[in-house]
């Protein structure tokens, strides 16, 4: 069984870094240019204590006089100063080369996750922790990236070393070659033991930082919340045990590599005692000369240096593919809603709305909406109203394709919305939600969202019908005034205002309020209702509300209960059906009454 595991372990590995090389496949002929630079600054370094020990055997000789012995010194030094400066300035364009092709894969890494996470349906995304999404799309391309430039290349590199100075020690003196060799087994087997577990190690770290990133997100973001309900020891608890979780598996991820490179270490110096024992004894032999044990024992120590950074560089191997897996499983994730083959481009929307015998569940056997029928006609207002949960704002998420249904079928402008790209449907549809959401920048970006077609002239124009103006002339910089995160500068009443701006400025041929007005002031909800009142007649408009005051005048009020529509008809009409929208009317004069 463990056999099975380790061999799937390897396995894995071997096709994430297969699915890793596509990325660097665009640069294969810099990889390959940097490759060879390498190659040949690994070389030139090998050549000091080669040449080293070659000086010091020259100046022992007899074979030579004094100046001789100089001039030959000098001139091999001024060879090494020239051999050297040309390894350093190699050495600068390959670092600079490959730090470029690692920042040009993460820059396209992250640019694909990101692209990707847009394509994700509404429910998907809200499946994934916010947290998660962000460490995906920054820190883990980042460690492909440095896998690529550092990590790969340098653990070439040592293996080259090792391969180089292996062949030298044997030309040197294969006798002592092969007793300082009697480690390398024993180094293989504890680099494949530390293999084994700094890999288990690393995988719980990185899968500790994506859980902290996500509990930070989160209770950033709510942190409003839970200072009102004074939860603030129990949050700072509840990340004390993800913390403890994430210190335990670096500390896990420490003992591993503590353990590893001392052992390394320990069997270096072994095999150096070996090589200088073993060595003196051949000087006194006169199998060897003094200037050669020199460089045998230099290279001895250069051997080993390489294989203790493997120890790094398998640690950072093993970041790239811990980073990939979690990549490719965002990137593996298949969109819930895609456009089909055949979806056409609407040259223009109507705004007539019709559902057919429309069925719809979150969770499979947990029916939201059961059998939902109705048409709505081109610019007319139709209302949604309801308990909580009856399906009402489930069924304007259907119409801009958030969610798609299980049985039925929705017409627009009596074409199934599956068979309309959603881009070219959503481009037609104004949206305005109970909970406004504003983007760091200006009131100016957030009505356009960056759309550079959309002058000043246009998003006056909408500012004045909406009636955003008059918040706009208290702003010192107008358009210009900066939006802080979310908005939380702006009262609840100018974040709609503004959102409102946003819908309108596009042109919409169906608007969509969903509890647009429900925190709002009364003075701010007579403005949009006015505003409202004007869209009604260039726009289909559906509306879900809690206070029927507010929806009165539409052309058609749907009453929602348990999924299933119960009553339809106009506020005249239901109130002499004296049913669930009589109860519901009733319930709110009541309490209006006793405010």
């Amino acid at each position: 069984m463990r056999d099975f595991a380790e061999n799937h372990v390897a396995h894995q590995d071997k096709r994430l870094l297969a699915r890793l090389l596509t990325y660097l496949k665009p640069y294969t002929g810099k990889f390959i240019l940097a490759f060879l630079l390498m190659i040949i600054t690994t070389f030139t370094n090998m050549v000091l204590p080669l040449a080293s020990g070659l000086s010091i055997d020259i100046m022992k000789s007899t074979a030579y006089s004094l100046t001789e012995k100089i001039n030959i010194v000098l001139i091999g030094t001024a060879v090494l100063i020239v051999i050297t400066g040309a390894s350093i300035v190699i050495g600068y364009f390959q670092n600079v080369m490959l730090q470029k092709i690692g920042q040009d894969i993460t820059h396209t890494m992250r640019h694909e996750v990101f692209d990707h996470i847009e394509k994700l349906s509404i429910g998907q995304i809200n499946q994934l922790p916010v947290g998660k999404l962000v460490t995906r799309a920054t820190n883990d391309p980042a460690n492909i990236s440095d896998m690529f430039t550092n990590t790969i290349v340098n653990l070439i590199r040592n293996i080259l070393m090792m391969v180089i100075i292996a062949v030298i020690l044997f030309v040197i003196q294969w006798k002592m070659a092969l007793v300082t060799m009697i480690t390398v087994p024993l180094i293989y087997l504890a680099s494949s033991l530390f293999r084994k577990y700094s890999r288990t190690a690393y995988r719980g770290v990185r899968n500790n930082i994506s859980e902290m990133n996500a509990f930070l997100s989160e209770n950033l973001s709510g942190m409003k919340v839970t200072q009102v309900f004074n939860q603030e020891p129990k949050k700072v608890g509840e990340f004390e045990k993800i913390n403890k979780k994430l210190k335990k598996s670096y500390l896990t991820e420490i003992t591993v590599f503590g353990i590893y490179r001392p052992s390394i270490y320990f069997l270096s110096m072994l095999a150096t005692l070996f090589a200088i024992y073993f060595g003196v004894d051949s000087i006194f032999r006169g199998v060897i000369t003094v200037g050669l044990f020199v460089s045998f024992y230099v290279y001895v120590g250069q051997f080993f240096e390489p294989v203790q950074q493997i120890a790094e560089q398998f640690n950072s191997l093993q970041a790239g593919f811990a980073s990939a897996e979690k990549i490719f499983d965002v990137l593996d994730t298949k969109p819930e809603i895609t456009d089909a083959p055949d979806a056409i481009e609407l040259k223009e929307l109507k705004g007539s709305i019709e559902f057919k015998d429309v069925w719809f569940q979150y969770i499979p056997d947990e029916w939201v909406l059961k059998g939902i029928s109705f048409k709505v006609e081109p610019n007319e207002m139709v209302a949604f109203v309801g308990a909580t949960g009856s399906g009402k704002t489930t069924i304007l998420q259907l119409i801009v394709r958030n969610y798609d249904i299980q049985k039925g079928q929705i017409l627009i402008d009596g074409i199934d919305i599956r068979k309309i790209k959603r881009s070219s449907l959503r481009s037609f549809i104004g949206q305005m939600l109970q909970d406004v959401f504003l983007f760091s920048g200006t009131v100016r970006d957030n009505i356009t969202l960056y759309d550079e077609n959309i002058n000043d002239e246009e998003i006056q124009k909408a500012s004045d019908y909406v009636g955003l103006n008059h918040v706009l002339k208290k702003l010192p910089e107008g358009l210009s005034h900066i939006v802080r995160e979310r908005g939380n500068n702006f009262s609840a009443g100018e974040r709609q205002l503004i959102s409102f701006a946003r819908a309108v400025v596009y042109k919409p041929s169906l608007m969509i309020l969903d509890e647009a007005t429900a925190n709002i002031d009364s003075e701010t909800e007579a403005v949009i209702q006015e505003s409202l009142a004007k869209i009604m007649k260039i726009s289909t408009m559906l509306v879900v509300a809690h206070r029927l005051s507010t929806i009165q005048h539409s052309n058609r009020i749907i009453v929602m209960s348990k999924g299933e529509i119960k009553e339809m008809g106009t506020h005249q009409e239901l109130l002499k059906k004296k049913g669930l929208y009589f109860n519901l009317y009733q319930l709110q004069y009541d309490q209006n009454e006793h405010q």
